[in-house]
């Protein structure tokens, strides 16, 4: 089966002064459709730009980068822009909402970078603010809402568009660990129902939920594997 992400080979620098930084060093990997997958490494070690790279928000300096069959790889800035909205769900740590929007435009916001008719961008938005068990709080604003909540809401903006993979970048990072623990009870939930998920993180606990750890370090892959001592859905890490 085609792979959903198919990195080989790739390699990304950054020319830091006259002082070249090799972020990625020849790494490869591939991740299928379904698959739940935490990404984990040590400050410095590629993880970010691997992350920035799967996202589209970044290009390699050389090698194959291809999203569902496509070589994303050469694009220019629009057209990974398109990738990036059709078909990247982001969570973020900080949640990037806007402050004097109410969940539901917040929810909606791909869907207007995408030209879509209200009524059904509306539509869409209220759907996915119900999947993450919101549909009470719709015309609530950020400040309205606790952490665990504001994340929800980040959550069904990552959905509405139905994409192809969702990305979160540390996603418990600012909540305290018992909401931590219900935002990965819907992460799992939402890997239940068909969605592929890739998970960046630094902390054990988190990765556990995960069903396969990619470790970076030093811009290469030191480990790919299945999670030992796996976190089960419904079951306190």
């Amino acid at each position: 089966m085609q792979p959903v992400i198919n990195i080989k080979n790739i390699k990304k620098t950054y020319i830091m002064g006259t002082v070249e930084v090799n972020a990625l060093v020849d790494l490869s990997v591939q991740i299928h459709k379904n698959e739940y997958v935490a990404i984990m490494g040590p400050s410095g070690s590629g993880k970010s730009t691997l992350m920035n790279i799967i996202g589209c928000l970044d290009t390699p300096t050389s090698g194959l980068y291809e999203f569902n069959g496509i070589n994303v790889s050469e694009m220019n800035d629009n057209e990974l822009a398109k990738i990036r909205n059709k078909e990247i769900g982001f969570v973020f740590q900080t949640f990037n909402l806007l402050a004097r929007s109410n969940a539901l435009h917040n929810v909606e916001l791909p869907l207007i970078y995408a030209g879509m008719k209200k009524t059904v961008r509306h539509e869409l938005a209220e759907e996915a603010l119900r999947h993450v068990k919101l549909e009470d709080r719709m015309h609530h604003k950020p400040n309205e809402l606790s952490g665990g909540q504001r994340q929800r809401v980040a959550i069904a903006r990552a959905l509405v568009t139905k994409p192809s993979i969702i990305l979160a970048d540390e996603p418990t990072g600012n909540l305290d660990s018992k909401t931590g623990v219900e935002i990965m009870g819907l992460f799992n939930e939402l890997h239940a129902q068909g969605n592929t998920i890739i998970l960046v993180t630094h902390e054990e606990d988190i990765a556990r939920h995960a069903h396969r750890v990619i470790r970076v370090r030093d811009g290469m892959v030191e480990h790919d594997g299945p999670v030992e001592n796996r976190v089960l859905p419904g079951v306190h890490a």
